[in-house]
């Protein structure tokens, strides 16, 4: 069975690594990053996760996906492919998020305020919004990715 899995969380918080150490194998990679410039990527976007899902590929959403309303269109769309809806919260604190920006560059470096424009946005996932299972991300003291189920 395909899933759709919808990475949550501060630009910063380190999703796009995390798809990179635990799906890019397996998984289909949607980011509206990969269409900087592209008119309608919300739509774009659906469309690539729907193609995926038609042909039984499994696929990452890895967009910042700070509210239960911007989620849900993706839901419904796994639902109708009969796909598993699995989330990830990155639960990382503005100030990590900042720190993570500040040793990126070029196109990958995002500006602060949007770090902090979708903090005040930022709303935890919920399993009343639809998913099978959610994980909270958190960051270490060492800076690594930590892993634990997140409770309804």
């Amino acid at each position: 069975m395909a899933e759709l899995v919808i990475l949550i969380g501060l630009p910063g918080a380190g999703k796009t690594t995390f798809y990179r150490e635990h799906f890019a194998a397996t998984h289909v990679h949607v980011s509206k990053d990969l269409w900087p410039n592209a008119t309608g990527r919300d739509a774009r976007q659906r469309h690539a996760i729907d193609d995926a899902l038609a042909a039984g590929s499994s696929v990452v959403v890895d967009n910042t996906n700070p509210s239960a309303a911007d989620r849900a269109p993706l839901i419904a769309l796994a639902r109708a492919r009969n796909a598993r809806v699995i989330g990830y919260f990155f639960d990382v604190p503005t100030r990590a998020a900042v720190a993570r920006n500040a040793g990126r560059s070029g196109k990958e470096k995002v500006p602060n305020v949007a770090i902090f424009t979708i903090a005040k946005r930022l709303q935890p996932p919920t399993v009343a919004d639809g998913y099978d299972e959610l994980f909270r991300v958190e960051i270490d003291e060492d800076r690594a990715l930590k892993i634990s189920p997140l409770s309804a």
